[in-house]
């Protein structure tokens, strides 16, 4: 008999509620389209739909600003665009979480992907943000927990990487069949 599988978008939307989550922005992204989903049904949460990750950065910084707590949903490859943003967050002491699907890694079909996927941690570290991995579904609920309490009582910026094992490996067959 083998254990239930975990469903880690429902336990990391019920961790966003229970830690008074109030707006999650994000760029589309089939890793976390279920989490999207739950946070759309959410009449207590306001979604954001971003047209690029950096959008995202200003949008945590306003949350904070008007005295909400948020999140970003983005994908490894979105990293790269908030860079240079993510300086406001150190020097301006803004907490950030963010929930990275991981792209780039074992099994990845689009190289353009690696690249990206492979420096995302390093990327994010060296701009002052601390970095959580989660490996396995039953990792990411805790890791996210972490990282909000982290981030709101120390006012910096957490991302959680969440693995290409946990999202599933996406196929160039998949991607033309949809």
């Amino acid at each position: 008999m083998s254990a239930t599988p975990v469903d880690w978008a429902l336990a990391v939307h019920n961790t966003l509620t229970q830690a008074g989550v109030k707006m999650v922005g994000y760029v589309p992204d089939g890793g976390h389209k279920r989490l999207i989903e739950l946070c759309h049904a959410d009449a207590n949460m306001k979604t954001v739909v971003m047209t690029t990750e950096e959008e995202g950065v200003g949008l945590v910084a306003g949350a904070w600003l008007g005295g909400e707590k948020s999140a970003l949903l983005m994908q490894s490859s979105g990293v790269g665009n908030i860079i240079n943003c993510l300086g406001m967050i150190a020097e301006c002491r803004f907490p950030m979480v963010a929930l990275i699907t991981m792209r780039g890694e074992l099994g990845e079909f689009n190289p353009w992907q690696v690249p990206m996927g492979q420096a995302t941690r390093e990327v994010l570290e060296s701009m002052g943000v601390i970095v959580e991995r989660a490996n396995t579904a039953a990792e990411v609920e805790p890791a996210v927990n972490a990282a909000l309490r982290l981030a709101y009582n120390s006012y910096c910026g957490v991302a959680v990487l969440i693995s290409q094992r946990v999202i599933g490996i996406k196929s160039f067959q998949e991607q033309v069949n949809q």
